[in-house]
């Protein structure tokens, strides 16, 4: 997976197409990412501990990470990631601009 924690990406196609937001997490073996503010659901929540209150909350749920693109800081469009090997390590690059991203 070229993700990483803390990239911003953009939705590609789903309900919430267009959407940027923040990846807060990945999961590598279900191929599937969280991002901030994307794909919220609301979850019933039964109190577990006394004082603890119960309810709907609403939260993030995971998509898929075929249906995000990183955007590129410099160009600021969504785009694909390519790798340039520099000083013995890879670099991530915006397959548009060349930029490297963090």
């Amino acid at each position: 997976m070229k993700l990483k924690k803390g990239d911003n990406v953009m939705v590609l196609s789903g309900n919430d197409k267009g959407k940027t937001g923040e990846v807060l997490e990945i999961a590598p073996k279900t191929d599937k990412v969280i991002v901030k503010g994307v794909n919220i659901r609301k979850k019933h929540v039964k109190p577990r501990k006394a004082g603890e209150e119960g309810g709907i909350v609403a939260s993030e749920f995971p998509i898929s990470s075929c249906k995000v693109n990183v955007v590129c800081p410099k160009c600021g469009k969504a785009t694909r990631i390519g790798y340039i090997v520099e000083n013995d390590k890879k670099v991530r690059v915006c397959k548009k601009c060349g930029n490297k991203l963090k």
